[in-house]
This record gives structure tokens, C-alpha cells and sequence, in this order.
């Protein structure tokens, strides 16, 4: 499991193997969480933006979302803002340069799992990885330009407890704020540090999209695609950043999402 250090990010640390599975699955509270209807939150003629820190948080946090929008057909844009290639610091195995091409080419694979590569447009913004918190002015500037006045934003929680994850939700909720436009964060690392009926998380501002069957099993099958986040780097032994704690956790039934 990777260790994310303090870099702003309070007591939301990602250590050790986190929260499980089954203390998640059965804890009444998230059974109880408000339905997210995405007839009426993702109406018919609005685009939606998906802004993912890293190749991966698209499909760890939103694989069941993209799976429905795309089969009522809605405009869905995919936007990158690192290719995460700070992942694997002094592999040989994975070297920056390598990681560039080969994480973005792992969501490919996925979104072709999903049978959803023909309905997702992927856009780079190309900014480095880690760094996203002292590159908020960047981000901000590059998403403004992305931004129509009718867009509905998916974004990373803001207190999700990896700097890069809460960065990249710190500057989306702010245009969505400044546009009116609605944003909902998805939780991904929240549900490593957190415990259920954490306080640190807004459930009263939580809705939860449920998955069937065969859309979470398609989600474990594209969270597959991502090689080089699933393997030990032999060359630094450095364990696989999605272990199979993290993975077992992120297949829950439900994709949660905040919309304040």
C-alpha cells in the first residue's frame, strides 16, 4: 500500500490496509444514503466533465456512472489533468517517461472493458503529477476554458486524502460554485481513511449511485487494465499502489458522490 504523506491533507492519511470492505457494507448508514437519479441530475442535453487527478480515478471512483450516462446516451468528456507519472519514484520498471504513455493507455483499455470508449472524449491537461496543489492556478485556468455555461462536473472529494485528489476538487467545486453549475465528488481514498459515520464527510450532502451485478463486474474487470498500479515494482519493491483491500473496497455496490 502506498503511503501518502502530509502534504495538506490534515488527518486523512492513506496508510496501512484502511477501513474494510465489510465494515463498509455493513454499516446501515450508507444503505441509507439518498439515491442519486440520474435522469433528473444528468438531464438530457448536458455535457458531463469528468476530472480525474490520474489515469485510473476515473474508473476507481466513477466506473458505474460512466457505465449509466453512456447508456442514456449523454455527452461525456473524460479530462486527465496528470497522466500520473510520478507513481512508481526510481522504478526502472516504470519510469516517468514510460508511465506517460502507459497509464493513459490503461484507461483506454478500461473504457473499452466498459464497451464505452466510443462515448468518452478524452482531454489532457498534462500537468505533473504530485504537484497538483501548487498547480491550481493552472488548472483552474485550463478548466475555465473547457467549461460551458450548461456543463454538470464529476469531480475528485475534496477531502478525499490525496493531495492530488483534494486539489483537483478544491478548484473544480470553485468554477462550479462561480459558474452555478453543479458538481458532485466522488469518494475514492475517503473510503481507506474514513470509518463509517465519519464526521469529516458530509453524508447529509452524500447521494449514492447503485450498481447492478454485471456493471461491477465490468468495474472490476476495467480496474484490471491498470498493470502498473496492480503489480510490485520489482525494481524498487514497491508494492502495488491498488492493493487488493483497496480494490475489494472500491467494488461496494455503490459509487458516493457530494453535491453540496
Amino acid at each position: 500500500m502506498e503511503v501518502i504523506k502530509d502534504d495538506g491533507v490534515g488527518d486523512r492519511i492513506i496508510f496501512g490496509d484502511g477501513t474494510s470492505y465489510h465494515e463498509w457494507r455493513g454499516w446501515s448508514g450508507l444503505q441509507s444514503l439518498r439515491q442519486l437519479d440520474l435522469v433528473t441530475c444528468f438531464p438530457e442535453g448536458r455535457r458531463v466533465l469528468i476530472i480525474a487527478p490520474h489515469p485510473d480515478d476515473e474508473i476507481l471512483g466513477c466506473a458505474g456512472l460512466l457505465q449509466q450516462l453512456a447508456e442514456l446516451k449523454r455527452d461525456i468528456v473524460l479530462v486527465s489533468v496528470t497522466n500520473g507519472t510520478q507513481s512508481h519514484p526510481d522504478s526502472q520498471l516504470y519510469t516517468p517517461h514510460q508511465l506517460n504513455t502507459i497509464r493513459p493507455a490503461e484507461t483506454h483499455a478500461a473504457l473499452d472493458v466498459l464497451g464505452i470508449s466510443h462515448a468518452v472524449k478524452r482531454i489532457a491537461l498534462n500537468l505533473m503529477d504530485g504537484e497538483i496543489t501548487a498547480q491550481q492556478d493552472w488548472l483552474y485556468k485550463a478548466l475555465r476554458k473547457l467549461i460551458s455555461s450548461d456543463d454538470i462536473l464529476v469531480c475528485t472529494f475534496d477531502k478525499d486524502g490525496h493531495p492530488d485528489h483534494e486539489a483537483t476538487g478544491k478548484v473544480a467545486q470553485q468554477l462550479a460554485s462561480e459558474s452555478h453549475l453543479i458538481c458532485y465528488q466522488v469518494l475514492i481514498w475517503a473510503w481507506h481513511w474514513a470509518a463509517p459515520d465519519d464526521r469529516r464527510i458530509p453524508w447529509q450532502n452524500a447521494l449514492k449511485l447503485e450498481l447492478t451485478p454485471q456493471q461491477l463486474q465490468d468495474k472490476n474487470k476495467a480496474i484490471l487494465c491498470f498493470k502498473s498500479q496492480l503489480e510490485t515494482d520489482t525494481s524498487t519493491g514497491q508494492a502495488p499502489i491498488l492493493s487488493p483491500q483497496t480494490i475489494q473496497r472500491i467494488l461496494l455496490p455503490y459509487e458516493v458522490y457530494i453535491c453540496d
